[in-house]
């Protein structure tokens, strides 16, 4: 049995880990923590530092500013740590890459198996059609998001532009710019509104054809999944960064 503490509990995905968390023999959530706990059926407290339980693993579905107590946490007590937050800045993503030489840490910015795929899709083709196709990004989420683009967004867009060795810039605002689009460069747009759960297409557009790459979620329960799968995987992991690429094997 794999016993979880799971960061952001009491939010929308804690309750979607908290779901398929319940259909796993192998997963126990024993603790949670979030900065408004409400009664559920383990403890939650407010900080790492008030947790008294022992977990094998960390599922983590907050906020940017509970990441330097979990990582002091986590590294203090040598205890594997799954970060599914978004919005980091690279002083953040810094210090989860130094926490990754202590503990086994999984870092990525999207959780599903499908959106991972997608990723290696987008890498494929951009390798087959080269420079001849302008790229595009377009990411849909619900109105309550904070951060835009999405962590997704920006890790496709990395992923296609290691292909072309980081040559290419990120364009996220064309409104104000009169001129030509340029050709190495990969424009990321941003749809905020409703209940979108999430959605990303990447465009390949070249003379006269358009590959359109997409994928959607129908509900957190993806991302869900992806969490528990990544966190049987995380417990008998040797210290260092991980992603989804090291469970669907690209």
């Amino acid at each position: 049995m794999i016993k979880v503490l799971l960061s952001g509990c009491c939010g929308k995905m804690g309750a979607a880990v908290i779901s398929r968390a319940a259909d796993d023999d192998d997963i126990e959530i024993i603790a949670g923590v979030d900065a408004f706990p409400s009664n559920l059926d383990f403890p939650v407290s407010k900080t790492f530092s008030e947790v008294k339980q022992k977990p094998d693993v960390i599922i983590d579905f907050s906020n940017v500013s509970t990441l330097d107590g979990l990582l002091d946490y986590a590294v203090k007590n040598k205890i594997p740590a799954l970060i599914a937050t978004t919005g980091f800045n690279d002083e953040q993503i810094g210090k989860i890459k130094d926490a990754a030489k202590t503990i086994p840490v999984f870092f990525s910015a999207n959780m599903s198996l499908g959106i991972n795929v997608l990723c290696s899709l987008a890498k494929r083709a951009a390798a087959i059609l080269g420079t001849d196709f302008d790229i595009e990004i377009v990411e849909k989420h619900h109105n309550r998001k904070l951060d835009a683009p999405s962590g997704t967004a920006i890790m496709l867009a990395n992923a296609v532009n290691d292909v072309f060795e980081d040559t290419y810039s990120y364009e996220y605002d064309r409104h104000s710019k009169r001129r030509m689009r340029p050709k190495n460069e990969i424009g990321i747009h941003s749809v905020r509104g409703g209940t979108i759960v999430g959605e990303h297409e990447v465009i390949f557009a070249g003379h006269e054809e358009v590959i359109t790459l997409s994928h959607s979620a129908q509900s957190k329960g993806v991302f869900a999944s992806g969490a528990v799968a990544a966190a049987r995987f995380l417990s008998s992991a040797k210290p260092g960064l991980y992603d989804m690429n090291d469970i669907i094997g690209d």
